[in-house]
């Protein structure tokens, strides 16, 4: 979703700008009927095991892979 605001008339401040691009909103200054700037979220880092159990590996995941695998099919 994207919201066009004229920098000359906006009602909103700053802070609910941020709030509105932060929820994914693609939220672009106008002045007039020409953009001017847009604004976007800064993605959040990573966190390390933020989703633990959401992946599992096979018990062979490590284990050699076939001849089969390695030969070019010719």
């Amino acid at each position: 979703m994207t919201k066009m605001i004229d920098i000359h008339t906006a009602e909103m401040s700053l802070s609910d700008l941020v709030s509105l691009a932060m929820a994914g909103t693609e939220v672009i200054l106008t002045e007039g009927e020409e953009p001017r700037a847009r604004l976007l979220a800064v993605p959040m880092k990573r966190t390390a095991g933020l989703h633990e159990g959401a992946i599992r590996m096979s018990e062979d995941f490590t284990a050699p892979l076939p001849e089969s695998f390695w030969v070019n099919g010719e």
